[in-house]
């Protein structure tokens, strides 16, 4: 063997060594993981792709999938038009709904950050909607309230004000449950609040002493230095107001009714599925929304470089 051999040979040894070495203590972390593997792989990732194959095929549950090429893709966006009301009806919700829950929590926050007493039981008391909001029972509960002959009404009847079925009228259901939604703003509230307790009560200070009144403090000292916890708020908000399910099918009782006014995407997409066991469309409809949500977080993402300000310029 020559000198070269045994150099290659020693080199590869040592090499090999320093892996083992590496990864000798790695057999309790993958243990640990080991659940979640299973899960991402089992209840994620398996379901996902086989939801990707059916959504080119004509399957009804009870007879073997029959490949239909994009033909639930083609339908969908030429010929369906409770889809095309269902998108208009999700874009309405979403486009109404984020914005004012994020400035109703901003509020929240802002309040809760002027140092008062019981500040633990307020926290805990403005975020219990968001624990119970997504409930069945809760948005029953909040179409009694809201319904003809519900308490909102009942007060608006005490100073002479007659008002509508909110829930059973077109123009106002939607709205009912954007209402809903603004409800459950704990958990945004709870990270504004974090990240107001970030920020350097000197900044302010220093501010107000060179003459900068509140607003002005506030549009040029808070917003941005929050604008991170803004941007996650953000995104977190849109997601999950893209996948809003429960309190449309209970306060319309499944139906997205009236008049189709609260037929949103998740609403229609489970109706396809499971009432006209229609899974081949409902899982097409299905990738739709994942490409849907992933376009407007790219977006939200592409247009963050703009608003959102890092002490570090965003290079950590």
């Amino acid at each position: 063997m020559s000198t070269t051999q045994v150099s290659q040979a020693r080199t590869e040894r040592v090499t090999a060594q320093r892996v083992k070495r590496r990864y000798a203590h790695n057999g309790a972390a993958l243990l640990f993981l080991a659940p979640w593997l299973v899960g991402l792989l089992f209840l994620t990732l398996g379901p996902m792709l086989v939801s990707l194959y059916i959504s080119f095929t004509d399957y009804s549950i009870l007879a073997a999938p029959s490949w239909v090429g994009l033909d639930n893709y083609t339908t969908m966006f030429t010929s369906d038009k409770l889809f095309i009301q269902s998108l208009k009806v999700t874009f309405t919700y979403v486009a109404v709904s984020v914005p004012i829950k994020l400035i109703f929590a901003l509020l929240v926050a802002m309040l809760l950050n002027k140092g008062i007493r019981g500040l633990g039981i307020y926290r805990t008391v403005y975020y219990i909607p968001t624990l119970l909001g997504g409930s069945v029972a809760i948005a029953m509960l909040w179409r009694k309230m809201l319904g003809g002959d519900g308490l909102l009404n009942g007060v608006l009847a005490m100073i002479g004000i007659k008002a509508p079925d909110w829930v059973a009228n077109p123009k106002y259901a939607l709205y009912s449950i954007v209402l809903l939604s603004v409800w459950q703003f704990g958990s945004s509230m709870i990270i504004f609040l974090a990240g107001l307790k970030q920020i350097p009560p000197e900044y302010d200070e220093a501010s107000a002493v060179d003459g900068a009144g509140p607003l002005r403090r506030f549009f040029y000292i808070t917003l941005p230095i929050l604008s991170p916890v803004i941007f996650f708020n953000l995104v977190m908000q849109l997601i999950t107001s893209f996948q809003s399910f429960t309190q449309a099918f209970v306060i319309s009782n499944g139906s997205g009714g009236p008049v189709n006014s609260t037929l949103m995407y998740s609403l229609y997409l489970y109706k396809k599925g499971f009432s006209f066991f229609q899974m081949g469309y409902a899982s097409a409809m299905a990738w739709v929304l994942v490409i849907l949500i992933g376009v407007f977080t790219l977006l939200v993402f592409r247009s963050s470089k703009l608003w959102v300000h890092y002490e570090d310029g965003g290079k950590s």
